[in-house]
């Protein structure tokens, strides 16, 4: 998998997750600094939205998408994670009306990063990328952005959440 950042490749670490896959849990920070596991979203189908930082156009645009189709997403729990600090993605959250889904911050351990495969080598942000786990946390939609200044598919990932439902 190619992966650029302004048409120079990029490395991701971890272990790239493909679709049929058992995700592995993982924890971050939500907005309040309070703990938030994958565990936490219990037998929901879930989308989880990977982005490098909620300051940026693109990211912007990514956040409020999948805030908005949250709150018409009964039975799914969306959640977007970056590597910002959780006090700048309150202020992004409450300047956005974002309050539809979990933005959860991957700050302090990486471990979303590491565990889902999309920790950029280079730069120590979080890749552009889309997970659609079922209601056992098994991937069954990914798409890891091949250029991460790109906006992902949107449709295909409410898509497979939905045949979920």
């Amino acid at each position: 998998m190619k992966i650029t950042f302004q048409g120079g490749e990029v490395h991701l670490e971890g272990v790239a997750l493909t679709e049929g896959a058992k995700a592995p849990d993982f924890s971050g920070a939500k907005t309040d600094l309070s703990a938030w596991s994958l565990s936490d979203a219990g037998s929901t189908v879930k989308i989880i939205s990977s982005v490098p930082s909620l300051d940026t156009p693109v990211c912007d645009i990514q956040t409020k998408r999948f805030n908005k189709e949250a709150a018409n997403l009964n039975g799914v729990t969306v959640v977007t994670v970056s590597l910002d600090l959780p006090f700048a993605q309150a202020r992004w959250c409450a300047a956005a009306n974002a309050n539809s889904h979990i933005v959860l911050s991957d700050y302090a351990e990486r471990d979303f990063g590491k565990k889902f495969g999309t920790l950029i080598k280079e730069l120590k942000l979080l890749t552009r990328a889309v997970f659609v786990l079922d209601k056992d946390n098994i991937v069954r939609y990914v798409q890891y952005v091949p250029e991460i200044t790109n906006e992902p598919d949107y449709e295909a990932a409410l898509k497979a959440a939905k045949s979920l439902l």
